[in-house]
């Protein structure tokens, strides 16, 4: 299996419900290390690091977020995996 990074912008009502709590617990989940933050513009940004199938299924996730949250755009960028995580938390 190979490894790699994404970072993601999403974009959408995706601040006030539970994004940031339920990204950190899927993230979990599935092993994948990084963090996941809110932005000053509304929007979350995250970056994830893990085995490729398990980014693509957390990427996928994110489409859709959890239950309140109406996702309209997820940019993902591809990064050269750092291996710089011990864990996946949620910052601010």
């Amino acid at each position: 299996m190979s490894k790699s990074r994404v970072h993601l912008f999403i974009s959408g009502r995706v601040q006030g419900v539970f994004f940031r709590a339920r990204t950190r617990d899927e993230a979990r989940q599935r092993g994948l290390t990084g963090w996941v933050q809110n932005l000053s513009d509304g929007r979350v940004e995250a970056v994830f690091e893990g085995e490729d199938e398990d980014i693509q299924s957390i990427i996928n996730w994110c489409r859709t977020g959890p239950p309140h949250a109406v996702v309209t755009d997820v940019s993902v960028e591809r990064e050269t995996f750092r291996g710089g995580f011990s864990d996946f938390t949620a910052r601010g």
